[in-house]
């Protein structure tokens, strides 16, 4: 296992900066995931740290070992990119030993690592085939088995399960958690879908336009989001977002009341997340509107109701709740559910 430290970590191309500066602190034997809408900047950082880009400025230290200018097959990691690269007139087998037999390593070390490789990802039966017999789901994970044959300090993984389809996806994000509770070894991942993030993460820093917007936990970052970005960005649906005034003892809402909190005066954005929304139920404020959508997921309804002065507000219900679009209803949440923002997108603590 091992730590990595990015301390004002730059990169730029032809003089356009795409990597503002990132100080990042990764623990030994963490699950980091790095997510962030596409051209944020988090794959050009992955492969900053395995050294298949150089980096503009700054430093990048794994183990407390600057590795600036240490090329990639010396810094001791292993990557797992999107596409699976196995080479298709091997077999698995061959596939899993090849790098390690090009490092002239003793054939029964070799054998060992295969053999502890497939046992760990349950691809024991497949040795023998070659990647065209396999599905997306076996291809990956024989990719990731290459990955760990090196027994390295570090994993990177790059989005690797942006091919599969959705059942499959969820079953591979499973299997690469149970993955690192088996090995503990430290792991860096990228992706742009936080529902990945979320379930995967120890910790997850969120990344916007080459910038670091906030590092912490799944349940921080949901919870106690630090700006107006991450708080749109993690959850899924979207927070709904209202635009308001703080005003003395309270926020006013246009066409829609005033919400009791206290904070500085000036413009104010209002988060509130769909599970807070409470129809037919009373809140510190309420609010009538027509439901123009119903999404049916099973377990949960996702009500989208149309405000008369032309928003529209997402509520989540329980999957056996009945309504139907046109019906009038009532929304209700409360203050201390809220999440509150500035003018500068800052988030602000309101007093209650």
């Amino acid at each position: 296992m091992a730590s990595v430290t990015l301390s004002e970590v730059r990169k730029a191309y032809s003089g356009f900066e795409v990597i503002h500066g990132i100080d990042l602190e990764v623990q030994s034997g963490e699950f980091l995931v790095l997510v962030g809408p596409s051209g944020c900047g988090k794959s050009t950082l992955l492969r900053m740290i395995a050294g298949l880009e150089d980096i503009t400025d700054g430093t990048i230290s794994i183990g407390g070992r600057v590795v600036n200018d240490l090329p990639a097959s010396q810094r001791n990691l292993s990557m797992v990119f999107q596409s699976y690269a196995l080479y298709p007139h091997m077999s698995v087998r061959r596939n899993l030993a090849f790098g390690l037999t090009n490092l002239r390593m003793p054939r029964d070390e070799i054998d060992r690592r295969v053999a502890d490789a497939a046992r760990i990802l349950q691809i024991e039966d497949l040795l023998e085939r070659k990647p065209r017999q396999l599905s997306g789901g076996q291809k990956q994970r024989a990719a990731i088995g290459r990955a760990i044959v090196r027994e390295p300090q570090l994993f990177l993984f790059d989005e690797p399960l942006s091919n599969l389809d959705a059942e499959l996806r969820v079953q591979m994000r499973v299997e690469l958690a149970n993955l690192y509770n088996r090995l503990g070894t430290t792991m860096i991942y990228v992706t742009h879908d936080q529902t990945e993030a979320m379930t995967m993460a120890t910790r997850i820093a969120v990344l916007n336009k080459g910038n670091l917007e906030q590092v912490g936990t799944p349940y921080e970052l949901y919870n106690a989001p630090r700006n107006l970005f991450v708080a749109s960005f993690i959850g899924s649906p979207r927070m709904n977002l209202l635009e308001g005034r703080a005003v003395g003892q309270g926020v006013d809402l246009p066409g829609i009341g005033t919400l009791p909190a206290k904070l500085p005066a000036g413009s104010v954005t209002i988060g509130v997340r769909p599970e807070h929304l409470a129809i037919g139920q009373p809140g510190d404020l309420s609010v009538e509107g027509t439901v123009s959508l119903v999404e049916y997921l099973g377990s949960e309804l996702f009500v989208y109701v149309d405000l008369p002065g032309g928003r529209t507000l997402l509520a989540q219900a329980p999957g056996n709740a009945r309504y139907r679009r046109g019906d009038t209803v009532a929304l209700g949440f409360r203050a201390a559910d809220a999440h509150f923002f500035d003018a500068e997108g800052l988030r602000l603590e309101a007093v209650l």
